[in-house]
């Protein structure tokens, strides 16, 4: 009785030209170049790491598709036939050419840091942390070349062609890689002169009494202040005297006393070490934000960017971010 089976779904080479013309010539022009690199199907077969006989039929498949002889085969000698010669000098050069591939990309997973970064940061971040460190990466990786892009929306990795990037806040984004660098701190900061004039907010609830400068972000969302409360966080919205979609604004309305703002360490710590600016409502900052260095993979890592985010996350770590304790106003 005739089989009532479904056909096999595997591919037949002799109905199916990619496993005929690929899986086989590939095999077997590896074979064959090396047969003729080594002068033996012996030599070939300790070279490639398999068998004779596996050598031998790779050859023999492949000069059955080719449809000629390649080879002269004695129980002495293994010399090129002239189709063997004019196939050996039209496949050669790209066979190296695919080796070379091959070593070049290995190279640049285990070889010297080497080629191009692309990267990507907030504006301040970017200005204020990464920029300032680029000249050391590139004096201790001279043959890498660095294109920082800075802008407020997180960067796309693959629509950008993004290599690392720079984040801050919480992540959220179960699709990256996010290495925590350091933790980050958000701080309510006003003038030295605001404070004296005007004293600064003991509680949360006190800060509906002072002006304040917001920030809003690309969605055209307006960045809540955060706080810790008797341990639950709390969000603030504050009526606002100004409003910016730029932090480096909102820090300059600060120094220039219109009101207060929070914002992130690396923004404003510089201020608050020189004097300009003085903190508040420490006790109720936020916890678990930090500042993370991003890429898409842990895997087939190219040495540029595994000898980037070891340095970057090295030397910031190095950098003390973290803002000083609150100067009472009125304090000289």
């Amino acid at each position: 009785m005739p089989s009532t089976s479904s056909p096999s779904m595997v591919p037949n080479p002799s109905t199916d030209p990619l496993a005929s013309s690929f899986a086989t010539t590939y095999a077997g022009v590896m074979a064959f170049i090396a047969v003729v690199a080594e002068g033996s199907f012996a030599r070939a077969a300790e070279r490639l790491g398999i068998g004779r006989s596996a050598v031998s039929r790779s050859v023999q498949r492949l000069e059955d598709q080719l449809d000629v002889r390649l080879f002269v085969r004695t129980t002495r000698s293994t010399t090129l036939t002239r189709e063997g010669d004019l196939f050996y000098a039209s496949c050669h050069a790209g066979v190296n050419r695919i080796m070379q591939a091959v070593d070049e990309m290995r190279d640049l997973r285990e070889g010297p840091p080497r080629g191009h970064l692309r990267i990507s940061a907030s504006v301040g971040f970017g200005r204020r942390v990464v920029a300032p460190l680029l000249n050391a990466f590139q004096e201790t990786y001279p043959d890498v070349t660095i294109e920082l892009l800075l802008g407020e929306r997180p960067a796309d990795f693959i629509a950008d062609r993004i290599d690392v990037a720079f984040r801050h806040g919480r992540m959220e984004d179960a699709q990256i890689i996010a290495k925590r660098i350091v933790a980050m701190q958000m701080t309510v900061c006003a003038s030295r002169e605001y404070a004296r004039a005007h004293g600064l907010p003991a509680t949360v609830d006190e800060l509906d009494r002072h002006p304040c400068v917001n920030l809003r972000v690309p969605s055209g969302r307006i960045v809540d202040w955060e706080f810790q409360v008797g341990g639950q966080t709390r969000r603030f919205l504050p009526t606002a005297r100004l409003t910016y979609n730029d932090a480096d604004l909102v820090l300059q309305a600060v120094l220039d006393g219109q009101g207060l703002a929070q914002m992130p360490d690396f923004m404003a710590c510089d201020a608050l070490r020189d004097g300009q600016l003085v903190a508040c409502l420490d006790e109720h900052a936020p916890g678990d934000q930090g500042h993370y260095i991003c890429f898409l993979s842990r895997q087939h890592l190219p040495a540029r960017m595994r000898a980037f985010i070891d340095f970057m996350t090295a030397r910031i770590r190095e950098r003390d971010l973290r803002c000083p304790a609150t100067i009472p106003a009125g304090h000289s």
